[in-house]
């Protein structure tokens, strides 16, 4: 194997069944698709479950070596993700209505780390989805072309959009910083 082979060829050789390109794909992309996971799910073990379940959909069904690889696993990883959060939701509140009570909160939840990630979710939250998105996969550092490929964006769009995603996450975040905290917000990286 070529220590510099390209994503298309080691999908090519995916295709005819060769573990190691997968391995290979696998150790190149995977941090990524961790970090638009995580900022999505915002827990570390959903986040993985999610990548785990994207990386086995490449393993199955491997996009056309003339696909960009890695904004084809980030939209998939952006569906599982979305997937298993409904499938969370509704479980969470089948459950809330057997038990018939409210679930109790974790006491640890306190922490400032916390509720900084709390404000920073509940910020993108209030954001149209695309929006969100567009955060998300910038700061799990795909490029503009990347980015614009995920989202079916023009390229060339990339960066305006991107720009007004910062100024209405600036000002969504500001509403729920706690009162007389000022303007304290979090630097332009969405850290979810």
């Amino acid at each position: 194997m070529a220590e510099h082979e390209s994503d298309g060829a080691l999908l090519e050789r995916l295709r005819r069944g060769d573990e190691a390109a997968f391995e290979e794909l696998f150790v190149r992309h995977y941090a990524t698709v961790y970090r638009v996971l995580y900022g999505l799910t915002g827990r570390r073990e959903a986040a993985e479950d999610a990548a785990q379940e994207t990386f086995l959909i490449l393993y199955r069904r491997p996009p056309s070596s003339h696909q960009p690889l890695r904004p084809w696993l980030c939209r998939v990883a952006l569906n599982t993700a979305r997937n298993a959060l409904r499938s969370e939701r509704r479980d969470a509140a089948r459950i809330e209505r057997a038990a018939h009570m409210p679930a109790a909160e974790d006491p640890s939840e306190a922490a400032e780390r916390t509720e900084e990630r709390d404000r920073v979710r509940a910020a993108l939250a209030t954001l149209p989805q695309r929006q969100a998105q567009l955060l998300l996969l910038r700061h799990a550092g795909l490029s503009y072309a990347e980015v614009a490929a995920v989202l079916d964006l023009a390229p060339g769009s990339v960066g305006t959009l991107l720009a007004r995603a910062e100024r209405a996450f600036a000002e969504a975040y500001a509403r729920f910083l706690p009162a007389g905290t000022g303007d304290q917000l979090p630097g332009k990286q969405v850290q979810p």
